[in-house]
């Protein structure tokens, strides 16, 4: 008789502890069966609710900025071949733009339309100028032969700020919009361009495409901020009108 009752008991404790083993399972990237992107191990009742939740909790640890080193054997390996030179820059809003080659017929960079270019990219909040990177300028050729002739649309080019050592303040960046082109479109071929020496990235509350020249490595990132988060950073020297007034 007492054999019979542990043997009934055994038997009970193995099948209920099937089930526990099971439910405890997780997938290959370390989330639990029950919380998989299919909604498996949740009832249909409950799948709207749980989806909303997990929907709710990545949303919540998105970063505003992330970003990351380029590794060599991620960058373009061919030399990069030399763009038609043609670029029309356009500054919406103030009818500021500008269409020339950057390029003489011989191949040497044309010293007037590099002035012109890096008019139409000055400094907007103090109209100060500084010569742009004619590097950046051939990238920018790249993009505009890639798309079409389509105006490239100028966010920001120079700008004369108190956080020197943005490339912006260096002359090196430019962040810009193509009518009708999805920024992310723009951000993938710009990185086909990177042989080495080159920041992209990607601002999506704000709809536009940071390139810029820099030493090696190359970044990219992606930023969400909301546009104008960081006004404080993009304020104009201290004194910039004094100096100005004295010149």
């Amino acid at each position: 008789m007492l054999r019979s009752v542990a043997l009934g008991v055994a038997f009970a404790m193995l099948f209920s502890a099937g089930p526990r083993k099971a439910s405890a399972e997780t997938d290959e990237t370390g989330t639990s069966v029950a919380e998989s992107e299919d909604g498996a191990g949740a009832s249909s009742d409950d799948a709207a609710p749980a989806r909303a939740k997990k929907h709710k909790r990545r949303h919540a640890r998105h970063p505003k900025v992330s970003g990351r080193v380029v590794p060599e054997d991620k960058l373009r390996q061919e030399p990069l071949p030399r763009p038609s030179g043609n670029l029309h820059l356009v500054f919406p809003g103030v009818k500021d733009e500008v269409e020339v080659n950057i390029y003489n017929k011989d191949g040497s960079y044309n010293l007037d339309a590099l002035e012109q270019a890096s008019h139409v990219l000055r400094c907007r909040r103090t109209e100060t100028e500084k010569p742009m990177d004619p590097q950046l300028l051939m990238l920018l050729s790249h993009v505009y032969d890639h798309f079409g002739s389509k105006p490239l649309q100028v966010v920001s080019g120079y700008r004369n700020q108190r956080k020197q050592t943005s490339n912006h303040y260096k002359g090196t960046a430019t962040d810009i919009r193509i009518e009708g082109v999805p920024p992310k479109k723009i951000r993938e071929f710009a990185e086909t361009l990177d042989g080495g020496g080159m920041g992209i990235g990607i601002y999506p509350k704000g709809g536009f495409v940071h390139i810029d020249v820099r030493p090696p490595p190359s970044y990219r990132w992606v930023d969400y901020s909301l546009p104008g988060s960081n006004e404080s950073e993009k304020r104009p020297p201290r004194g910039w009108k004094r100096h100005k007034l004295q010149s």
